[in-house]
């Protein structure tokens, strides 16, 4: 018997989209209204960027209101700080800026959500229209929303409309490794035969991979419907869960421990506004490196035989930006390992999302609320520790699996000792500030956590690809999103003060992501969050609903079911020897390190 009320409605994963002409024709009764309290204590004020050209002070200055200016450059990376000038992505920026203004952004937590969402735009799309993605694993076969919507399906339906859908996939590794290279290559062929482009692109460091994740849909003469998709979400098998998280019915190979249909947690970000060229910057730059889209000799001749074609055709021209059409700010952050013969836009790689973290946990000052796949690596922990260390009253609250995705006698050692390395660090740096918790389902069955998500104070936050491992800041290619709202949420004005003037007020798109995903936790409906604002009522709640589930678990699970799905995240041992061995997979295989070697050296990124 479980005592749940009744969180599970649409609403509770949604995000008021912004009113933007045009967009509500295509897709419309995806997301609820906001809640009422969130509406109704907002306010609009100037986000600031010192230092600019008179446009751009201009743009910017048409907030209302006289307190709580948001001075970007000291939360986003400047251009410089990004530190790859060959990019073309701040550079195509007339205004010198790393980041852009007026965008719309909405969180769309769960694959189910996303998926409806991304089939109802790409069957609204026509001749001349442009789709462009990357995935890190593409099942043709997987479902967007219901019989006739496998992914295949809606991309070759959208290619045979005249629509110019091109596509960037991992080539991968073997499957015996549980990887993905026969999907992959069988959506590529697939939307190939009617008329797209999808190629396999292996052009990564040795033992990398491109784990971007992202959509772009483009409309010439329809520039109100342009709309880009980040996160952490591929389109393939597990994915298409909702809140209930009773799991995918097309499920991928995972650990016993998940079951028959394992339940699995997600988030991407709907982007609109200027930030959408900003995404297809990123896929062009990719499109366009000239070097060989595999180097294997064997891959090679296996292609020439199935004829694979290798050939790039060339993109058509780009198009404007989207006009303005919100109140967030938006900078994108990337990785791209030091790679042999380097890429063309980043020749010593990129590191800007492990820059952009560095940056703003400078300025963390009362709660840093994570979800992540991972959470390894020492390298990126002792980022998190500086900034606990620093700050006597910050706390940390992080949302990750219970077990790997993977059971094996190999797989799993590696997995278990990277991350109790790094949270042994993180509870040396905050003892009881830092709380980690796994979540499972109401029957429970663990629920997968994947999704990419970090919220700092309650003004900036991020969703993307990348998790909090050395890989992802430094091995394999990622894009992440990070976002300041120029709409400041008021609640905390009337009950909860600043810890200090110099604080920022927290903003309604970073506070509403947080909230949403501790309701979903919590079992809360919307609205009811009252205790969830204040960053140590938070934690607080946190470890309450924890503990009770625990504790109902313990008691052989009688009586009735406490809220909540959360349970305290407990480290596994490991004797010395499998320390040792699973140590040097650790660092080689699993964990590794694409950094120069000046960098590593140095500690730098």
């Amino acid at each position: 018997m479980s005592a749940q009320g009744d969180p599970h409605s649409a609403s509770s994963t949604s995000y008021a989209r912004p009113q933007c002409e045009g967009i509500e024709a295509v897709v419309s009764g995806m997301a609820s209204p906001i809640s009422a309290a969130a509406n109704a204590t907002t306010r609009s004020v100037p986000i600031v960027a010192r230092g600019l050209s008179a446009r751009t002070r201009e743009h910017e200055s048409r907030g209302t209101g006289t307190n709580g200016n948001v001075a970007l450059q000291d939360w986003f990376l400047t251009a410089e700080e990004r530190g790859n000038p060959a990019t073309e992505l701040d550079r195509r920026h007339d205004d010198g800026l790393a980041w852009t203004l007026g965008n719309a952004v909405r969180p769309l937590v769960h694959g189910k959500s996303y998926f409806a969402e991304l089939h109802s735009r790409i069957d609204a799309m026509g001749q001349g229209d442009r789709l462009l993605f990357t995935n890190w694993r593409g099942d043709p076969d997987e479902l967007l929303d219901g019989p006739g919507s496998e992914v295949s399906t809606v991309l070759c339906a959208a290619a045979k409309r005249g629509v110019e859908v091109k596509g960037l996939i991992w080539r991968s590794h073997l499957d015996r490794f549980r990887f993905s290279a026969e999907q992959n290559r069988t959506l590529a062929q697939d939307v190939e035969l009617d008329g797209g482009q999808v190629v396999l692109d292996m052009r990564v460091r040795v033992g990398g991979s491109h784990h971007q994740k992202f959509v772009v849909l483009r409309h010439p003469s329809r520039p109100d419907l342009d709309v880009a998709y980040v996160g952490g979400i591929d389109l393939s098998h597990s994915r298409r869960d909702d809140i209930t998280h009773q799991g995918d019915p097309q499920r991928q190979p995972m650990a016993a421990v998940y079951g028959p249909r394992p339940p699995w947690h997600d988030i991407q970000v709907e982007i609109r506004g200027p930030a959408v060229a900003d995404v297809e910057m990123v896929f062009r730059e990719r499109w366009n490196d000239p070097a060989p889209l595999v180097r294997n000799p064997i891959s090679r001749l296996r292609d020439k035989l199935q004829h694979v074609d290798r050939r790039l055709e060339p993109l058509d021209e780009r198009l404007p930006d989207p006009a303005p059409c919100g109140t967030q700010a938006v900078q994108l952050l990337r990785t791209y390992p030091h790679r042999l013969g380097g890429y063309p836009f980043a020749p010593r790689g990129e590191r800007s999302v492990a820059r952009g973290y560095a940056k703003v946990l400078e300025r963390a000052q009362q709660l840093i609320y994570i979800e992540d796949q991972y959470l390894w690596s020492v390298d990126v922990a002792r980022t998190f520790a500086q900034a606990l260390r620093k700050r006597p009253t910050l706390r940390v609250i992080a949302v990750i699996p219970h077990h790997p995705d993977q059971d094996g006698k190999i797989s799993r050692p590696p997995n278990l000792l990277g991350r109790s390395n790094a949270l042994r660090l993180l509870s040396r740096a905050g003892g009881d500030r830092v709380a980690v918790y796994g979540i499972e389902n109401h029957s429970g069955t663990p629920v997968y956590v994947h999704a990419k998500v970090c919220v700092i104070d309650d003004v900036w936050a991020a969703v993307g690809s990348d998790n909090f491992n050395r890989r992802s800041w430094t091995h394999d290619s990622e894009l992440g999103c990070a976002v300041i709202d120029d709409a400041v949420d008021e609640r905390e004005h009337d009950t909860y003060p600043r810890p200090s003037p110099a604080a920022e007020p927290a903003r309604r798109y970073a506070r509403e992501l947080r909230l949403m995903l501790s309701r979903e936790h919590l079992d809360r409906a919307e609205g009811d969050d009252a205790d969830l604002v204040d960053p140590e009522s938070a934690f607080a709640a946190f470890a309450r609903s924890a503990s009770e589930l625990d504790a109902w678990c313990a008691s052989g699970r009688t009586g009735a079911r406490p809220r909540g799905r959360l349970r305290p995240y407990r480290l596994g041992k490991l004797s010395r020897w499998t320390r040792l061995w699973a140590g040097v997979l650790y660092r080689l295989v699993y964990d590794p390190d694409g950094r120069p070697w000046n960098l590593r050296r140095t500690g730098r990124f």
